[in-house]
């Protein structure tokens, strides 16, 4: 059984190892795409909620339980971008 398995390796030799550098190339390759993918999408979001303008509005009370009486449903949230009743300090 040995003899038969160490033929079959010797016989698939030439091709392993391609294979193998292939694969690994392929793999580093996705890698990177996903840490580039990741990065863009962080600077992103991050770019998107400093656009939130509620920290810098005259209704905000910076208070836990009411951050403002406005609107406190949409207050430090995306849906506050464009809100209509921002007046800054």
């Amino acid at each position: 059984m040995l003899r038969l398995l160490y033929n079959f390796i010797h016989l698939i030799d030439p091709i392993l190892v391609p294979v193998c550098f292939l694969l690994a190339w392929t793999l580093l390759i996705l890698l990177g795409s996903t840490l580039w993918m990741s990065t863009r999408d962080t600077f992103n979001r991050a770019k998107k909620m400093h656009q939130i303008p509620c920290a810098t509005c005259r209704y905000f009370t910076n208070d836990y339980r009411l951050k403002c009486p406005v609107h406190p449903m949409i207050a430090n949230t995306e849906n506050a971008i464009d809100c209509s009743d921002y007046q800054s300090i």
